[in-house]
């Protein structure tokens, strides 16, 4: 338990400051896992409290694009199914392997995003031409995508965007979208597995989890208000400021 009453106002305000970052462009999780961390929670203890927080946002967010036409859901149900399955054998795998190895390949991975991201046209209000046949691509990247952030997870909203815009030609907003809808699916059974396994703390998690809701019904509204000139330079910062964070963990 939090012993100082004052940490929940400090939990409640980067939930808010992450649930809008993480339903604009993901990466919410470099500023509330390190506050998890620096109150005292074990990492076991802080993912998996991270997990309970961010699935409010990710709900919330999902569940807006959902109700304002920007992701179809039978659509993406295939995606889901996958990503479910994935996340799953994710969770389960990290607990057997550590995923130091990943350290050097991700943000490797990252910098080659926002390279593409930063130079590349902006992605139009309009879908452009798919190049990969919807089913294998939300089996093969459900999976893939799904076991990533079960088992690692940063910058997996990330992947999850370009994934979408590259393979099947989604504008960013609505890539944007899909990629919400994909993040609650993985967070919410990472979640329940790590609550089986007792590593939530309840209370701290429903004081983020109320920022969260916040921050995510704000930054949601935005992206649909606003459209892609306004997602892509926060998406750029997100994957650059992924990327030195790791690159920070594994050197320094």
């Amino acid at each position: 338990m939090i012993e100082s009453p004052w940490l929940y106002p400090v939990l409640f305000a980067s939930g808010l400051v992450a649930g809008w970052i993480d339903s604009i462009a993901g990466g919410g999780g470099l500023l509330t896992i390190p506050v998890l961390l620096g109150i005292g929670l074990s990492p076991q203890v802080a993912l998996g409290t991270n997990k309970f927080q961010a699935s409010f946002g990710s709900f919330t967010a999902a569940s807006y694009y959902v109700r304002k036409g920007i992701v179809d859901l039978p659509d993406a149900l295939l995606g889901i199914v996958w990503t479910l399955l994935g996340s799953a054998a994710g969770t389960w795998a990290v607990q057997q392997i550590h995923p130091d190895f990943l350290n050097l390949l991700i943000p490797v991975l990252l910098i080659a995003i926002a390279v593409y991201m930063l130079f590349a046209p902006i992605p139009g209000d309009q879908d452009g031409r798919a190049h990969m046949h919807r089913s294998f691509f939300y089996v093969f990247f459900g999976l893939a995508l799904g076991f990533y952030d079960g088992f690692f997870g940063p910058g997996v909203g990330s992947f999850w965007a370009f994934a979408l815009i590259a393979a099947l030609g989604f504008n960013l907003t609505r890539a944007t979208g899909y990629t919400k809808v994909m993040n609650f699916t993985s967070n919410i059974i990472s979640f329940v597995l790590f609550l089986i396994g007792g590593f939530v703390l309840v209370l701290p998690g429903i004081a983020m989890a109320a920022g969260q809701i916040i921050g995510a019904r704000i930054g949601s509204g935005m992206v649909v208000k606003r459209g892609a000139k306004f997602i892509r330079p926060i998406f750029i910062a997100v994957v650059i400021l992924t990327t030195l964070k790791l690159l920070s963990q594994r050197f320094l």
